[in-house]
């Protein structure tokens, strides 16, 4: 089915496979790793389907699933990094000493 875009493929299992990063961003954090869950449960569910002999829908639904998971965890990662971003500005703000985890990673020179 043709919606804008972007083909979805729909299944029995789930509603829809391939998902779109900006629909992503504005789920939470609990919300992503509940997806990334169901993706990957989906995908052993096709990798057993293609070692049984499965159809040849549920062999090239392989490719999107695989391509849905890595968004999932782009986003997610994406997410941890502008959260320790905003700790690092409030702790700039603030003067206080920042954890070497934190910290901008620069030169020798450059870092104070």
């Amino acid at each position: 089915q043709l919606v804008g875009p972007y083909l979805f493929i729909h299944s029995r299992d789930s509603k829809m496979v391939k998902v779109r990063a900006h629909e992503l961003r504005s789920k939470s954090k609990q919300e992503l790793l509940n997806q990334l869950k169901e993706l990957k449960s989906e995908l052993s569910g096709l990798r057993v389907a293609k070692v049984t002999g499965g159809a040849t829908n549920k062999l090239s639904k392989i490719k999107i699933v695989r391509k849905s998971i890595a968004r999932v965890l782009t986003v997610y990662r994406q997410n941890q990094l502008t959260a320790l971003k905003t700790k690092i500005e409030e702790d700039a703000k603030n003067k206080s000493k920042v954890c070497q985890d934190c910290r901008v990673l620069q030169g020798c020179g450059r870092r104070q």
